[in-house]
């Protein structure tokens, strides 16, 4: 019964799906595979014109040009080996399956994977409708120039059309799945828009918000429903939460036993650490401890991509111990440790009501963390700067923001506790 329902929902509906971060890991393609052809010089260019786009200083279709010219030379068999060397996104052939059989169309768009890549990801998914980027190939090489409607402004939302077009299909039967700026044309042609571990901008456009998970768009998509009902808390999560929130004694260690900069000097080579580990750990190579703690703690999406998440929080916790007073920024690691992980704890258990203004963060959530972020600052300051600086933390955790929660958090509330008389 149950199939047969969600079958008539899926009757002459179309689901658009982005590519890179929604069905293959997001910072893999192009970077950790083609390492293996192009050698690091290539690797860290590569990095520092994703990172530019990232933060909105270069747009994509000059961030994909640059990206291309350096593949030149290479032969259209070696890139498409490199591209299927990239594992699918944990639960993305059952997503396919379960809405291939509720009879939903299905669509990728991708405007960073060439067409004959997407093309064969759309065969091994059941997809209906494939199109991405054009490649200009001469004598079976790449020359590094490239093309196609999807890279221009607007592109893919003119390739959207022309599918509705063709499926003769209205924006109420068109549902998007996405993840980033880039896919902002499509949202007026669909009638349900869901951001799965969307970036700030999307965070805001969207309907729904899924982190996690990419199974976790099923009911949203094939019953429509008003309210998405919480997942239960991982292992990966309890583990990633518990080192997050221990990390609340570090003030103490700077008290008693080593002192800020010693401590800070610690973190630092440790972050080093991790990220050697993380480049090995996509290459291949097993790093000892570091790589095991990363499998168990990275939630799905992280598992197959480089996780940034921990740099963004060891530099937060650096940062607030030089830039700031030793009470200032002992407290701006509580309420990032305290506040920031008690709120995405209990947010995941009891949060209901997300924000209008961010749909991956909910209004529960935000109030367990002020509680826990002002009782852990008080240990520090008086109870009025540990509420405000609790306040201004825990309004930076809400806010759809380019930049991680882990560094932000910190950085406002250490300030606005040196400026509280």
């Amino acid at each position: 019964m149950a199939n047969e329902k969600t079958g008539r929902h899926g009757l002459n509906k179309l689901v658009v799906f982005d590519v890179e971060g929604v069905l293959i890991p997001k910072r893999r393609y192009l970077l950790f595979e083609t390492v293996r052809k192009l050698g690091l010089w290539s690797f860290i260019k590569i990095i520092v014109v994703g990172t530019l786009y990232e933060i909105g200083l270069l747009p994509l279709e000059s961030t994909l040009r640059r990206i291309f010219a350096m593949l030149k030379g290479l032969t259209v068999d070696e890139i498409f080996q490199l591209y299927r060397r990239i594992p699918l996104i944990p639960g993305t052939e059952e997503v396919f399956k379960r809405l291939n059989m509720a009879g939903y169309k299905t669509a990728l768009i991708s405007s960073g994977l060439p067409t004959l890549f997407v093309k064969d990801l759309a065969a091994r998914l059941d997809a209906g409708y494939a199109f991405g980027l054009e490649l200009e190939i001469v004598n079976g090489h790449l020359t590094g120039v490239i093309g196609g409607e999807v890279l221009k402004s607007g592109g893919k939302a003119i390739v959207l059309k022309k599918i509705l077009e063709k499926g003769g299909l209205s924006s109420q039967d068109c549902v998007v799945v996405a993840d980033d700026r880039n896919n902002l044309p499509m949202f007026p042609l669909c009638t349900l828009r869901v951001g799965y571990n969307p970036d700030f901008i999307l965070s805001v456009k969207s309907d729904f918000v899924v982190k996690g998970d990419v199974s976790e768009i099923l009911p949203i998509i094939t019953d429509n429903v008003l309210q998405v009902s919480s997942p239960a808390i991982s292992r990966s999560a309890r583990i990633r939460e518990t080192i997050h929130i221990s990390s609340f004694l570090l003030p103490f260690v700077c008290i008693y036993l080593l002192g800020n900069y010693l401590v800070s000097l610690l973190i630092l080579i440790l972050t080093l650490l991790y990220i050697i580990s993380e480049v090995a750990r996509l290459l291949g190579i097993n790093f000892p401890i570091l790589s095991s703690i990363t499998w168990r703690a990275a939630n799905k999406p992280e598992l197959y991509e480089f996780a940034t998440a921990p740099i963004f929080f060891a530099l937060g916790i650096v940062f607030s111990l030089i830039l700031f007073p030793a009470s200032a920024s002992y407290a701006s690691i509580a309420i990032l440790t305290l506040g920031d992980g008690f709120a995405n704890i209990l947010g995941r258990k009891f949060g209901s009501v997300t924000f209008p203004f961010n749909k991956g963060k909910n209004v529960e959530g935000s109030i367990f963390g002020f509680l826990f972020a002002s009782v852990g600052a008080m240990i520090f300051v008086d109870p009025v700067k540990a509420f405000v600086g609790a306040a201004a933390g825990m309004l930076i955790e809400c806010l759809p923001l380019p930049i991680s929660d882990n560094l932000a958090v910190p950085l406002a509330s250490g300030l606005v506790l040196t400026l509280v008389p």
